[in-house]
């Protein structure tokens, strides 16, 4: 477990690269290369990553020739783990697969880039290499406000209802929502979110434009506009049984708790909750009756180390008690100032008093609703904007700092 806020870095034994300036065009294109040739979460690629960096640890791969000193090109790694590498590297072609991401509105968010959750730093060798995401949402700020709800695909009734009503609890309060995209609870938790035109985000086992599983085709394109969907592996690449459990880790590090609802005692939710209380996040689980199967493993859970949880308020208790997310700028520079473009005419569109609705701000902002919800919880993470309902109102706060912006010289 780690002993420092879960949302800020700690500090590293070794220089990240790219950890602390954005990635440059050769560090992005091999990195993106990278995620076609090294499975997820491998730490001991990771260790050669933080060491040489991408382009270099690309090179050692992709070069035939050994070492003038007879060393082995990646220290460690023996003969079938290098030819595999190469076999992958020699298919692999990160020019397209970034042509690809952008066709379809996609980016590649790197280390070191503005919208990189840093967050994910805390899972060190295993650390994603590269994100690549669907949807305009800002991932970083989003996930500052962030929730994993997650549990068992062949729920019961009383699952899907629980995770249904705990999402729609957390999106009407702002919260972002995230889970597998997969049936059953993940799906039901994305639905809930959406439902309440709330912010939700999808961490997928395979590439962002694969819509797997196919029942959920009509969900993963709601999420995607309304919200993000995110994925460690290139575009076109499946899913295996091994990604999807080390797609836990990144559910588990990019928000700020886990609950678990409905789980047996072998289900792949535990995993995540095992990640969450590693990284020293909230572990949650929702209790359910002692005679299901189903609940078995949640139990066992809050047995342990979790804490129960019945609805967005008791959730909200345990993940909101580290205090402000970010804080508080002082002197002549208003916070405004840093947001961009679109996230201030959002901000500008807002009443001084009263409330508006997501469609009539948009109108005001001169863009589209989903992208102004996007920015609406943008906003809210950062402490300019609350929630009331189905409409928005600006916090006092801003009340105050936003009159006398106005009113000064």
């Amino acid at each position: 477990m780690t002993g420092h806020d879960p949302h800020h870095p700690a500090p590293a034994s070794v220089p990240v690269p790219g950890h602390r300036h954005p990635p440059d065009d050769r560090d992005r294109i091999a990195r993106a290369a990278l995620t076609r040739i090294i499975e997820p979460g491998d730490p001991r690629a990771g260790q050669w990553l933080d060491r040489l960096g991408a382009g270099e640890l690309l090179d050692r791969i992709t070069t035939s020739t050994d070492n003038p000193r007879g060393e082995p090109p990646l220290p460690g790694a023996g003969p079938r783990r290098l030819a595999a590498y190469r076999a992958r590297a020699a298919t692999a072609d990160p020019h397209r697969d970034l042509d690809t991401i952008t066709a379809t509105g996609g980016r590649f968010i790197c280390p070191g880039d503005p919208d990189w959750p840093t967050q994910l730093d805390d899972l060190g060798p295993t650390r994603p290499i590269g994100l690549w995401t669907r949807g305009q949402a800002p991932l970083r700020t989003w996930a500052l406000r962030s929730v994993a709800v997650v549990g068992a695909r062949a729920c019961t009734p009383y699952g899907t209802h629980m995770a249904t009503t705990l999402a729609t609890g957390l999106a009407e309060r702002g919260w972002v929502v995230v889970s597998g995209a997969a049936f059953g609870i993940d799906g039901a938790a994305h639905r809930g979110a959406l439902a309440a035109d709330g912010a939700t985000a999808a961490v997928l086992a395979c590439g962002v434009d694969v819509c797997y599983p196919a029942g959920h085709t009509e969900l993963l394109r709601r999420i995607t506009q309304q919200g993000i969907v995110i994925g460690e592996l290139p575009p076109g690449d499946h899913p295996t049984r091994s990604r999807f459990v080390l797609r836990n880790r990144v559910i588990a590090a990019l928000t700020r708790g886990t609950i678990v609802v409905e789980a047996t005692y072998r289900s792949g939710s535990l995993v995540t909750a095992r990640h969450a209380r590693e990284l020293g996040r909230h572990v949650m689980g929702v209790p359910g009756p002692a005679t299901s199967a189903l609940s078995a493993g949640v139990h066992e859970l809050l047995r342990a180390e979790g804490t129960l949880v019945t609805d967005a308020d008791d959730v909200i208790e345990m993940t909101g008690r580290i205090g402000e997310l970010t804080p508080r700028r002082r002197g002549p520079v208003h916070p405004e100032d840093f947001l961009d473009p679109e996230s201030a005419r959002v901000l500008e569109a807002l009443p001084a008093r009263g409330s508006a609705h997501p469609a009539d701000l948009a109108t005001a902002a001169g863009t589209t609703t989903d992208r102004t919800l996007a920015r609406l919880y943008e906003l809210h993470a950062l402490g300019f904007v609350e929630r009331t309902g189905e409409s928005w109102t600006l916090t006092p706060r801003t009340h105050r700092e936003s009159n006398t912006r106005r009113g000064g010289p």
